[in-house]
């Protein structure tokens, strides 16, 4: 059965379209061969995803995704993909695109990784950008309105 749900931890964000926002990654995943079981996206504080990139990478660095793959079946995806919505915001304004926008391609990212997609080296980092771009290119049923900014980012960027 194909599932994405969404939460959240430490920050008050809706994600606006989340039924068409889960038919899109599954189409992702459909588009790479492989099949769906259960994935969850938390969106999260700065502060909540360093701690658990301390905790569980040893990294005590801001990040704006962590990606858990729980898969133990070739060519099935299950896991959890943590997004900083600070990070998000943050990272939006640096490279001058919709908060929305950046959003999309953070989440393209995490699947991206559960599909066994790297980022470690230039060519590898070059080849996930190109797939980014490729799918949040596919993607139109998000707003792209900056009205949808999250309700509220943690303090540290209020």
């Amino acid at each position: 059965m194909e599932n994405i749900c969404f939460f959240t931890e430490e920050v008050a964000f809706m994600l606006p379209a989340p039924a068409e926002t889960a038919a899109w990654l599954q189409a992702v995943i459909r588009q790479e061969g492989h099949v769906l079981t259960h994935l969850n996206f938390i969106f999260c504080s700065d502060h909540y995803l360093h701690a658990q990139n301390i905790q569980y990478l040893q990294h005590n660095t801001l990040t704006d995704v962590l990606t858990f793959d729980y898969s133990d079946t070739p060519g099935t995806i299950e896991g959890d993909i943590y997004i900083s919505i600070d990070r998000v915001a943050a990272n939006a304004k640096t490279w001058q695109q919709s908060f929305i926008q950046e959003l999309q391609t953070v989440m393209v990212h995490g699947v991206l990784h559960l599909l066994g997609y790297e980022d470690q080296t230039p060519d590898t980092r070059a080849l996930m950008r190109q797939k980014e771009a490729e799918y949040v290119a596919q993607k139109q049923c998000l707003p792209t309105a900056e009205e949808t900014l999250p309700m509220r980012l943690s303090e540290e960027l209020t």
